[in-house]
């Protein structure tokens, strides 16, 4: 039977557990990544598919099976595309994260194609692109994500013409002047200006992609609207007053949407009612004995401003002596998969930072700084966003950031401090934070500094308006809404 729905996504929707010597593929259990929000959208599908990557070696090949069932999820399969390791490292490892990663983020001084294999990236997406049309019925709509897809679209619309095409994309795109650096900007431009709708967070991101469109193509922009509802259209860094909705190339019809994915409220209160979670609170309060605790949650990754945020405790430290064994400062940054060489050090700077810190301040019975470099289990993070009296949370750029959100939820409109970049697509919905320029020392030192004194009324005010946005902006409204957008979707054409 053919798919109403084809979803395409580098990761798989599953975990495979092996029990009896058989492997069993069951749902992932990650509460807020991507993955549930997509294997939602299949709910209203008669039939399904989620396409995805598999690395495989040379044994493996002979047994490996293409297409899987989800066990307790009936109404979509997986279709698997075998790549075995040089291929999985140059796409993603290599191309993905060294030539497009920094100019997505705007750090072209990180950026390299020398190392990139473009030949290789093509024939992946190729590959995917194929396995769509093979699994997707002629109605069907096709849901292709992030980057590292980005020609699947041409090769879809070549193999397919009539077909719907949607594309969304999960990083920042960035401005006309950073993105034309990448030598593939043409090929990659021309590619999602086949899809039927291309989505970003918010409405910075949707107008950069027209603005390269426009530098690369003669693209007409045929609608455009004022920014409102819950995105602030001035104001802030990544403010824009109106986007373009539409336009329209070698007579397609190319809508454009901008609506920041949103995190899940009642997944975080169900793990706060948890027995687990409680007992995890209740352990951090007796050991933080009144200090104040500020959280960073994250990974490692020179986007999420880790160095700066260290550096500015540091300063934090230095000037405010009285602080001493007083506040805690709780920093996750999980280590990168292995074979990310771009982040190995980004890793060791921040280890260094962090010892520096605790090696000049710390005492017997205060350490200024505990950091967590593996996961922490859902229940114990839940656990400190609740206990922490702050969330710095200032990535020197990021697509959205889901961490600000959660910790919104966990403290339920009640308390609580959100120290946010003004370089997140979350600020643009969350004006209400202290937000703050993670490029500017004195900034950061304000910000911080704001956070440390804000009576209990304020934080209140604050959080209760944050709150309503984040819960009632969810992640069900961001499916909902995009499912309502992509069923009236067909495939439009102009004359010329």
């Amino acid at each position: 039977m053919k798919s109403s729905l084809v979803i395409l996504y580098h990761r798989e929707p599953h975990d495979e557990v092996i029990k009896d010597g058989k492997i069993h593929y069951v749902p992932k259990k990650s509460p807020n990544g991507i993955v549930p929000t997509l294997k939602s959208f299949f709910a209203d599908a008669n039939q399904g598919t989620w396409i995805a990557w598999k690395q495989v070696n040379e044994e493996q090949k002979d047994s490996f099976e293409e297409r899987v069932n989800i066990e307790g999820e009936a109404n979509y399969n997986v279709r698997r595309i075998p790549l075995d390791e040089e291929q999985v490292k140059q796409f993603y490892h290599i191309t993905s994260k060294e030539a497009f990663w920094p100019i997505l983020h705007s750090f072209p001084y990180h950026f390299t194609s020398e190392t990139a294999e473009w030949e290789n990236f093509k024939n992946i997406n190729r590959l995917f692109a194929e396995a769509a049309c093979e699994e997707a019925a002629d109605d069907a709509l096709i849901w292709v994500h992030d980057y590292n897809l980005w020609l699947v679209p041409q090769y879809i619309r070549e193999l397919k013409p009539n077909a719907r095409i949607a594309f969304f994309h999960h990083t920042p795109f960035p401005s006309v002047d950073v993105f034309n650096i990448l030598p593939w900007r043409d090929a990659i431009v021309e590619s999602l200006l086949c899809c039927d709708i291309v989505g970003f967070h918010v409405p910075r991101y949707s107008e950069n992609f027209v603005n390269v469109a426009r530098s690369l193509k003669p693209v007409k922009i045929t609608k455009q609207e004022a920014v409102n509802g819950h995105m602030t259209p001035v104001g802030i860094a990544l403010a824009e007053p109106e986007m373009t909705t539409q336009l329209s190339y070698e007579g397609q019809i190319v809508n454009i949407d901008a609506f920041p994915v949103g995190t899940n409220p009642q997944f975080i209160k169900s793990v706060l009612d948890k027995t687990e979670t409680k007992n995890r609170l209740y352990q951090i309060k007796e050991e933080l004995a009144g200090k104040k605790l500020i959280i960073a949650a994250g990974r490692v990754d020179y986007v999420k401003g880790n160095e700066e945020k260290l550096a500015a405790y540091g300063r934090l430290l230095e000037r405010r002596p009285d602080l001493h064994g007083k506040i805690s400062f709780v920093m996750t940054c999980v280590q990168s998969a292995p074979g990310m060489r771009v982040y190995k050090t980004a890793q060791s700077t921040i280890e260094q930072l962090v010892g520096q810190i605790n090696g000049r301040y710390g005492k017997l019975d205060w350490m200024p700084i505990r950091l967590f470099t593996q996961p922490i289990p859902i229940p114990h993070l839940i656990a400190y966003y609740k206990a922490a009296d702050i969330c710095w949370t200032t990535p020197l750029r990021d697509g959205l950031n889901l961490v600000a959100k959660e910790y919104i939820v966990a403290h339920e409109g009640e308390d609580g401090v959100l120290v946010l970049s003004e370089f997140v697509g979350a600020a643009v919905e969350l004006p209400e934070a202290i937000l703050t320029n993670p490029y500017s020392l004195n900034g950061m030192d304000r910000a911080i500094e704001q956070a440390l004194v804000m009576s209990e009324e304020e934080q209140k005010e604050r959080m209760t308006k944050m709150y309503k946005t984040v819960t009632t902006y969810d992640v069900k409204y961001w499916a909902d809404r995009l499912l309502d957008k992509f069923n009236s979707l067909k495939h439009e054409t102009v004359s010329v």
